[in-house]
């Protein structure tokens, strides 16, 4: 049996090593399945141990995509699965385990000591920006379609996106994670979602090159010559970097999401009239997304500017458990990818019509302070009831 992720060490010219990993499932856009996880961070962390590896690099298997998300269809299987045990609840341990493991990974990637590089070639989606947002050196090529469509399944732009969002220029966060665009190399960069661009066939030579560099203990040596090379490589492929959609349209955007409230932002977004082909697929899917992702997006990004990155992560694993066991996200995948009929019956059909009720179920807390999954060595200045005091007071101010 193939391995669902592959791992190799590449020696350099003076006796350190190159770590690679290679997502290998193809066939399913290298989506990231929970065995995929299961292998990926107890390696990570046995690599930041070891003393020879100087430096990790990240890609995915084939040309067509570095990783189109997570493994949304075995979540789907077991949200189903609670539905037929006929909990109460509808909760599922599945879904819990997967997204605590994902999202304990995305932080180790975030917080890795050593400098660690994500080829961002193809398509790169939800759980697949969860892996590259926190690398050292983000690449980007010519090929790249960036995006987090989870208002499309009824979920909300997770992995992290509480806090990278937040980093973008101009609102873009709060218009991508609305809409689900769908964002080129140029349009990362400009958003800070990416680093570098370099054309994809230039990859091979790029990891040949890496092996040549004269590595050193100083992890801000390390950062710098590969910094430094990768300058060098994008120099070279800049004639191919293409338009930025988000750039072009930057004061548009800044416009529509400037209001103070999510209706009006939302209104404003579909009241634009326009023929630029990327801004209307942009309104197509706030139209016929879910009104109810639409609501903890927003939230989420409103609340996501006052926390740190761990709590973030502590927020949006509470937020993520619940939209399994509440079924919006359920009918989301089944009307995406399972039953393929592309007609989701949405809890609610419109902003306005989410209540409030439901909205302050999402953000209390399912765990006491002391019992939370995730980062339970990790303790940062902002408290998890604190977290959640915040998220209230946002909530019960709303609109």
């Amino acid at each position: 049996m193939t391995e669902v992720v592959t791992f190799e060490e590449i020696d350099c010219d003076n006796g350190n090593k190159i770590a690679t990993v290679t997502l290998n499932s193809p066939r399913s856009l290298n989506a990231l399945s929970g065995e995929m996880i299961d292998l990926l961070y107890p390696q990570l962390q046995l690599w930041q141990k070891q003393c020879d590896i100087v430096a990790i690099f990240l890609q995915g298997q084939g040309d067509k995509a570095f990783c189109g998300g997570g493994d949304i269809v075995n979540l789907y299987k077991a949200m189903k699965g609670s539905e037929q045990k006929q909990n109460p609840e509808r909760y599922s341990d599945g879904v819990e385990e997967y997204f605590t493991k994902e999202y304990q990974l995305d932080y180790l990637i975030h917080t890795f000591t050593k400098p660690f590089i994500v080829w961002g070639n193809g398509i790169v989606m939800g759980g697949g920006l969860g892996l590259m947002v926190g690398g050292s050196h983000r690449v980007v090529t010519e090929n790249s379609r960036i995006a987090m469509p989870e208002i499309s399944i009824g979920l909300y732009p997770d992995v992290g996106g509480s806090y990278f969002l937040n980093k973008m220029p101009e609102n873009c966060g709060l218009f991508l994670g609305l809409t689900g665009a769908s964002i080129n190399a140029a349009d990362a960069k400009y958003c800070n979602l990416a680093d570098y661009f370099v054309t994809h066939d230039n990859k091979q030579s790029f990891i040949k090159q890496l092996t040549q560099i004269d590595w050193e203990k100083s992890s801000e040596h390390n950062q710098n010559s590969i910094s430094t090379l990768l300058a060098n490589l994008e120099n070279a492929s800049s004639s191919k970097l293409p338009e930025s959609k988000l750039s072009e349209h930057k004061a548009l955007i800044s416009q529509v999401t400037s209001f103070d409230n999510l209706n009006d932002i939302v209104n404003s977004i579909l009241a634009v009239n326009c023929e630029d082909k990327w801004f209307n697929r942009a309104q197509g899917s706030l139209k016929h997304g879910s009104a109810l992702s639409a609501t903890i997006a927003y939230q989420q990004i409103q609340l996501g500017k006052s926390l740190a990155l761990a709590d973030c992560f502590r927020m949006e694993l509470n937020l993520s458990v619940k939209s399994g066991q509440f079924g919006e996200f359920c009918e989301g995948v089944r009307a995406l990818l399972i039953d393929k009929d592309n007609a989701p019956k949405w809890h609610f059909d419109s902003i306005n019509s989410v209540d409030q009720k439901t909205i302050n179920w999402f953000f209390e807390s399912k765990w006491s302070n002391d019992n939370h999954p995730l980062f339970g060595r990790y303790r940062t200045l902002v408290h998890q009831s604190y977290v959640h005091e915040k998220a209230y007071e946002f909530i019960n101010n709303l609109i």
